[in-house]
């Protein structure tokens, strides 16, 4: 009997690698371990990279907070602490708090402490995360697929915003890609969004689905993240 068993749990891990290396056909969309393991890493580095994109914003447009012990704080306190900033927006869903920083009228005057927030919220509601580094297991019907769709989209489009919106007078809420006095051109934060947007791919084609074609208008608006 226990020779058996131990040749029934032998076929399973085989069966199991077979399911996790090769393309997986009728399994695609179910997470292995190893899967699981990719997405947690994925989510703990998506904080990493917005908060770094985030920091490098503050440098181009000081304006919005002039003291950097402050912009520290703000960016500890969304990323790390996990807490709200004592704005009308904290209790939003992070759709209307990214409508609310490219808005002509806003209720909070720093707006990239406000992207900060509305892209941590973006993070956990995309990949249903409720607590820092949660260790429950991650699992393939906590990912809806077409959520982290909608949070590359949301994500691509900050990005295109962060270089076209402007206000009444034509001039730009972001400074993010002018040259400097030398002539130097930094793209640091296009790269950072940009490796959080090829992670969210990487998790999308291990539930089963193909990277989204990201086509956006004007007047697109961000979509809830919540199914």
């Amino acid at each position: 009997m226990i020779r058996h068993s131990g040749k029934i749990l032998t076929i399973l891990a085989l069966l199991t690698c077979l399911w996790g290396c090769g393309d997986r056909g009728g399994m695609r969309g179910i997470l292995t371990t190893s899967d699981v393991l990719m997405v947690k890493h994925h989510v703990r580095q998506h904080y990493v990279c917005l908060e770094e994109f985030c920091r490098r914003l503050y440098l181009k447009n000081p304006k919005y907070e002039p003291d950097q012990m402050q912009q520290s704080k703000k960016l500890y306190s969304i990323f790390i602490a996990r807490k709200n900033l004592g704005t009308p927006y904290d209790n939003l869903p992070s759709n209307l708090i990214l409508t609310a920083v490219f808005a002509e009228e806003t209720q909070y005057k720093d707006r990239i402490a406000l992207l900060g927030l509305g892209l941590r919220k973006s993070i956990d509601e995309g990949y249903n995360q409720h607590t820092p580094y949660t260790n429950t297991m991650i699992t393939s019907l906590q990912i809806p697929l077409e959520r982290l769709k909608k949070l590359y989209s949301n994500l691509s489009q900050v990005n295109w915003r962060i270089k076209v919106y402007h206000d009444r007078r034509e001039k730009l809420y972001f400074i993010s890609n002018e040259k400097t006095p030398e002539g130097y051109l930094n793209m640091g934060y296009e790269v950072l969004m940009t490796k959080v947007l090829t992670r969210i791919e990487d998790d999308i084609y291990m539930r089963g689905g193909n990277p989204p074609n990201v086509i956006f208008k004007m007047s697109t608006m961000f979509f809830s993240l919540f199914m």
